[in-house]
């Protein structure tokens, strides 16, 4: 397939383009799972109460083949933008036999594994390649595209991807759907940031909640269909700076790639 510019952008929720159209239809979108998940598995959330960890949510029915992966131990995890204080679900991923990577740019290694199956790398993922001088000053660039990273550890396919990136997830989830690379993966679990547009989305508000809109609709045109969604109430409750439309600035929100093989 030929790699895209652009996603495409979908029309426009009313004819006057008004944000409280288009911020209706992008959080019932959201709110609403596409398909049922009868066993979804919060990893890592056995032993604290709920309220203390992220519900990283994956599917486990046996119709999608992450089940039998794990079974197999042959899964592969990546997990972007993890801070070290919340690991439990890249931690109980590694137990039961999923090759675990993990992208953090903040540790004092390049690499460190930790027991058989857990790793931890000193690269953050971005939606372009560092200019060409940045990365001649150095040699290994810390910062990398996913289709590079994936290049450069010979994996083909990601059974779990899980990203917390702060707002950048935005532009990687754009940059993984245009350059193909959403189609080797199985699961997504994305934490979306509402507070404000997120790193080099331009436009209106109304604009800004569009391309969200149409970010998530590609997804499902590449057959990623929507299973669980978890609206923070820990985190404020503001919608692009404003407090608007009953929303968090914060949600879980995991997807099944249905033609996963």
């Amino acid at each position: 397939q030929s790699l895209r510019w652009h996603i495409e952008l979908q029309p426009w929720a009313s004819l006057s383009h008004s944000l409280e159209e288009e911020a209706m239809r992008f959080l019932k979108y959201i709110t609403t799972p596409l398909i049922s998940c009868e066993n979804v598995n919060e990893h890592g959330m056995t032993d604290k109460p709920k309220m203390t960890r992220k519900p990283w949510s994956i599917c486990l029915d046996d119709r999608f083949s992450l089940a039998h992966q794990i079974k197999n131990k042959q899964c592969r995890l990546y997990s972007l933008g993890l801070g070290t204080e919340d690991n439990h679900f890249e931690v109980n991923m590694a137990k039961v036999g999923c090759e675990v990577h993990c992208f953090d740019p903040s540790i004092k290694h390049p690499h460190i594994q930790e027991g058989k199956h857990l790793w931890y790398h000193r690269l953050s993922i971005d939606w372009r390649e560092p200019s060409p001088a940045i990365a001649a000053q150095k040699l290994h660039s810390r910062t990398k595209k996913m289709g590079t990273i994936l290049n450069d550890f010979g994996h083909r396919k990601i059974d779990v991807l899980k990203a917390d990136m702060e707002s950048a997830e935005w532009k990687i989830l754009e940059n993984l759907i245009l350059e193909n690379i959403v189609e080797q993966i199985g699961q997504l679990i994305f934490e979306i940031h509402l507070h404000w547009p997120g790193f080099e989305v331009s436009g209106d508000d109304s604009s800004v909640v569009r391309y969200w809109y149409s970010l998530l609709k590609e997804l499902e045109l590449k057959n990623f269909q929507l299973f669980y969604s978890y609206k923070d109430l820990s985190k404020p409750q503001i919608f692009l700076k404003k407090q608007a439309f009953n929303a968090s600035s914060s949600y879980i929100l995991s997807w099944v790639n249905t033609s996963w093989r």
